[in-house]
């Protein structure tokens, strides 16, 4: 199994677009590395790939990926994509795959529904675009030869779904992680999680790759910061550290590599020199980056 990151941060990207903060600062100024929105390819066979999340930067993270590079006249690698949850920064890429390219569209039924109900998801021509409704826990071919599972992570409804209420830790086919399987390996790409409960953590045991949640360091980061109103969880993400966070709860945790993903612009991992990055790095962990590929 080969996976390729293709976007390592959060919604915005780093820098984001309106945003001056010290790592945005940095980025702009080429002292750290900029990075594009949430999204991995997988293949099994290297010639058949699958995009795990379509965020809004697809069309540069393919351009700057061979793998994924056209092999003919409109004809790509490209097989599948799947939608882990309705986030914008996981589906606005959908929108750059709308040039009459033939692929399955694998998300749960929930999600199906929001895109259903958005009819600018319409442009995805429907004689090319196979929408392919998927149950949690139910196995399926993603590409050939690669074996993919849903299953639930606590979360929330996209932003644009929230109502007065928010429940930031529902349960069911609104976030999703993916369990993918090839080879006889098992790799787990868990972009958004709200919490770790024992019966998620006992499915990440013995996992050969596990990609997590690293959205923010700290819970109040964002506040602190200055940057926006909301905590983490709120926001739906268990912070990485501060003793609380997913560093110290998948300490005992049986894996193999483990790399954070989906780490917000705000985040000192996104500086390779900060204290946080080195702290992750002596855990045993990878912080992601853009092109980063792991063969299992």
């Amino acid at each position: 199994m080969r996976i390729i990151i293709l976007g390592a941060v959060a919604g915005g990207g780093l820098p984001q677009w309106n945003c001056g903060c010290g790592n945005c600062a940095a980025a702009r100024a080429g002292r750290i590395a900029s990075m594009t929105q949430s999204s991995i390819a997988v293949s099994a066979d290297g010639e058949t790939w699958a995009v795990v999340n379509a965020s809004p930067d697809i069309r540069a993270q393919m351009a700057a990926t061979p793998a994924l590079h056209p092999t003919g006249a409109r004809q790509s690698p490209l097989r599948s994509v799947l939608v882990t949850n309705g986030d914008i920064d996981h589906v606005a890429g959908l929108l750059t795959l709308r040039e009459k390219q033939q692929f399955d569209l694998f998300a749960t039924d929930a999600i199906q529904q929001v895109l259903a109900a958005n009819p600018v998801f319409a442009a995805l021509d429907p004689a090319l675009v196979t929408r392919r409704t998927v149950a949690l826990e139910e196995p399926f071919e993603l590409a050939s030869g690669l074996t993919a599972t849903l299953f639930a992570v606590p979360g929330k409804v996209p932003l644009y779904l929230e109502g007065d209420e928010v429940d930031t830790g529902l349960v069911g086919e609104t976030t999703v992680g993916v369990e993918l399987t090839a080879g006889g390996r098992r790799a787990l790409h868990i972009p958004g999680c709200a919490d770790l409960p024992g019966w998620l953590t006992d499915r990440i045991a013995g996992a050969d790759l596990l990609l997590f949640d690293g959205t923010l360091w700290a819970d109040d980061e964002m506040i602190r910061a200055g940057l926006g109103a909301k905590t983490g969880r709120r926001m739906g993400h268990l912070p990485v550290g501060n003793g609380d966070g997913s560093l110290e709860r998948l300490a005992k945790v049986p894996t193999g590599r483990r790399v954070y993903v989906h780490i917000n612009n705000s985040n000192p991992l996104c500086d390779p020199s900060s204290a946080e990055a080195a702290q992750v790095r002596a855990a045993g962990w990878q912080i992601g980056r853009d092109g980063m590929e792991i063969s299992l």
